[in-house]
């Protein structure tokens, strides 16, 4: 009584032809013919299917490989530029692209395996979050500032200061005088803070020479408003800021 054999399962004759080349370690593109039809047709002799078109695919690669073998045998074809053709040239070929294709499908369907593991979720996101709108839109507070308008109002203050150059004394020569500092300029905004209670950023100014110390008063401002000297407000965006003292007087 024989052993029974479980036969593995192929895709197809090149899928057959491909194991067997693997399991004999044998060079695709020199494919020993003989030893790889023997094992081929014992393989197909042993397959146990009803399913006549599968089986016929194998049938037709065995006439195809017993084909091959007889021409090996005879003497070696050559081509039109009296080179030798070999028999099993167009065979490797269709092992290679079979190959090829093989691997491609094996990739793509561990793609579909990583795919699988990925959970997509449609937005859901609460009507209270979705309908929230800010308090305060920048784009309201901007209006329609642009560059050009900003460059223009630091014009408008450069060109006060320039009006208070006298043109002929301006021409004797320039004294240099030691650059003010935050800390100096602060006591100063705050002795005339103190002298006029209220009043604008645009009449302290007036007593102002230079561009620097344009800055440094407009800083001084700041210092005093967060220490709570000062208090500053504004109508609308781009006109005269008022100041008021909020301190206590000696």
């Amino acid at each position: 009584m024989g052993i029974p054999v479980k036969l593995e399962a192929f895709e197809g004759p090149l899928d057959l032809l491909l194991h067997l080349i693997d399991k004999n370690k044998v060079n695709i593109y020199d494919i020993p013919i003989v030893d790889i039809t023997k094992q081929y047709m014992e393989y197909i002799q042993d397959m146990e299917t009803k399913d006549l078109d599968v089986m016929s695919e194998f049938l037709v690669m065995a006439a195809t490989l017993v084909n091959i073998k007889a021409r090996m045998l005879l003497p070696k074809e050559k081509n039109e530029e009296d080179e030798e053709i070999d028999p099993r040239q167009e065979l490797v070929e269709r092992l290679l692209e079979y190959k090829m294709f093989k691997f491609i499908s094996t990739e793509l369907k561990d793609k579909q395996v990583d795919a699988e593991k990925v959970v997509f979720k449609h937005a859901s996101i609460p009507k209270e979050i979705s309908s929230y709108r800010e308090e305060v839109s920048i784009e309201d507070i901007l209006g329609d500032l642009t560059l050009a308008k900003l460059h223009e109002i630091f014009e408008a203050v450069l060109k006060r200061q320039e009006d208070k150059i006298d043109p002929i004394r301006s021409n004797f020569g320039k004294i240099e005088k030691e650059e003010i500092t935050l800390s100096d300029k602060m006591i100063d905004i705050e002795e005339y803070a103190k002298k006029h209670r209220k009043f604008s950023f645009r009449k302290m100014l007036e007593f102002v020479q230079s561009k620097m110390e344009v800055i440094v008063t407009f800083l001084g401002i700041l210092e005093l408003m967060k220490v709570g000297k000062i208090e500053i407000c504004q109508d609308n965006v781009f006109e005269d800021i008022r100041i008021q003292y909020t301190g206590q007087t000696e």
